[in-house]
């Protein structure tokens, strides 16, 4: 059987990951052209079931809610990676470190002396209408002045090779194990692929996950007791949740298995009795973590929780009130927010956006409804937004209704010519859009992750990468292309 036939794979002019436009592998990316180009279609389609197996017996699943009931899905994979160039990838690294140390700075600033509405950077209507901002919180001082501790924020390519920040997400982040994952299920299936030693390793995650939750410890000379905090099996990210716990080597607890005591101290209800829990890496949103403080009638949370954080007694990561910064209005002033903050120019661009609160930006979205991305401030996996392009004409009126209603809770973007990446359909690769969401950790050092989780559109000429809803996903390789 002849090998794969490469020289009619067309990136219908977009940016592609592996390809230039004359259909040349990019440096970083030649090796692997080289191998790929070895196998036949049959080969190709070989290692694809083979991965699609091994997901299977690793148990690799996400959670999709449809009319009403959970279903469990094998995670969607393509075993074609995506590749940057390290030298490339030190400067998106260089611009997430500096764009996670200025939203810290923002929320620490928000919930103590709101300089930043003072001096007129944030307008005062922002955080007024934020739904994410919890009064509850201020004052605090969490360690390190940190209080998001985890942030993936969502990188993009445009049409001219330039990589944008699309939106920053720093509630309860999830797909760092489906990075890892995908990892290890490409050296599993195509172990060839890594016999050049250029491709840089994304397996210290867990251990630098550990070791940030365990500077967070108010008790700082004994060994902490770290938990993972899950709302429970029926999650979408349930699957993350239990395996970071199992590499981490930590408990996966519900708020049912947590008490609080009259001396603010958290346990955790064991059957040798209560051990008492020093740092809680929480995965349950903020409204649900304890019923004292925010939702009386939730059963996910711990009565208490943010009592005992208040008084230093435990460490959350992410910190309550950390989502005050994950809102697509607040994204627009992130390049303001880093000159205030830190009297720098953000290394990494945003997406140039308008915002449906101001009158001129308002009028102008609603007369290019059709050539608009308009994305609600707070709704997160894809939801609720309009493809201008793509949305019929009723669906424009009907939004044109929503942001009239709402201006606030609205703002728009261009529709960006997203970046491709070759994806194999029947032994043959075809062009498909790709995100990436790194992860930033932060703590008394900041680690990002190398590389992080590459989605793909799998339908073809969608822009939509979440796995909801109909995205799968990539290995993503940072390649060193300079020394030995």
């Amino acid at each position: 059987m002849a090998n794969v036939d490469w020289t009619h794979y067309s990136n219908q002019h977009f940016y592609d990951e592996l390809l230039s436009t004359n259909g040349v592998p990019r440096e970083a990316a030649k090796p692997l052209c080289d191998i790929l180009a070895s196998f036949t279609s049959k080969e190709l389609n070989e290692r694809k079931i083979a991965a699609e197996v091994a997901i299977r017996t690793m148990g690799i699943t996400f959670t999709v809610y449809s009319e009403g009931s959970t279903i469990d899905r094998a995670w969607p994979f393509d075993i074609v990676p995506r590749i940057i160039p390290a030298n490339e990838w030190r400067i998106v690294e260089a611009g997430l470190k500096q764009r996670v140390d200025a939203l810290n700075l923002f929320i620490d600033d928000l919930y103590h002396d709101q300089r930043v509405v003072k001096d007129g950077i944030l307008p005062r209507e922002v955080l007024a209408q934020s739904v994410n901002f919890r009064p509850q919180c201020r004052g605090i001082d969490p360690p390190h002045g940190v209080w998001a501790h985890i942030c993936g924020s969502d990188l993009v390519r445009d049409g001219d090779g330039t990589i944008y920040v699309l939106e920053d997400n720093l509630r309860v982040p999830s797909g760092v194990s489906y990075m890892l994952e995908n990892r290890n299920v490409t050296k599993r299936v195509l172990p060839e692929l890594f016999e050049t030693g250029r491709i840089l390793p994304v397996d210290d995650y867990p251990a630098q996950l550990y070791d940030m939750l365990a500077s967070m410890s108010p008790r700082p000379n004994d060994e902490p007791q770290i938990v993972v905090l899950t709302p429970g099996i029926y999650n979408s990210a349930y699957y993350e949740h239990a395996y970071l716990a199992q590499q981490m080597g930590v408990e996966l607890v519900q708020g049912s298995d947590l008490m609080v005591d009259d001396d603010d101290i958290v346990h955790m209800h064991t059957v040798d009795g209560l051990k008492r829990v020093d740092v809680i890496y929480r995965r349950v949103d903020d409204l649900f973590l304890d019923p004292e403080a925010f939702h009386p009638d939730s059963l996910l949370g711990t009565p208490g929780l943010l009592r005992a954080w208040r008084a230093g007694k435990v460490a959350l990561a992410n910190a309550p009130g950390a989502g005050v910064a994950d809102d697509k209005v607040v994204y627009a002033f992130v390049p303001r927010l880093i000159k205030y903050y830190l009297d720098q120019e953000p290394t990494i661009p945003n997406v140039p956006s308008y915002l449906c609160m101001l009158e001129e930006d308002r009028r102008y979205v609603l007369d290019h409804l059709d050539e608009l991305v308009v994305k609600p401030a707070n709704e997160s996996g894809g939801y609720g937004m309009l493809i201008g392009p793509r949305a019929t004409e009723e669906e424009r009126r009907e939004f044109a209704r929503r942001i009239e209603a709402d201006p606030r809770n609205y703002m728009a973007q261009p529709t960006l010519a997203l970046s491709t990446a070759p994806t194999l359909f029947d032994g043959a690769p075809e062009p498909r859009h790709v995100d990436l969401r790194p992860f930033i950790l932060s703590g008394p050092e900041t680690h990002v992750t190398m590389g992080g989780l590459t989605r793909v559109a799998l339908v073809k000429d969608s822009l939509v990468v979440n796995s909801s809803q109909g995205g799968g996903s990539k290995d993503t390789w940072i390649v060193e292309t300079e020394g030995e």
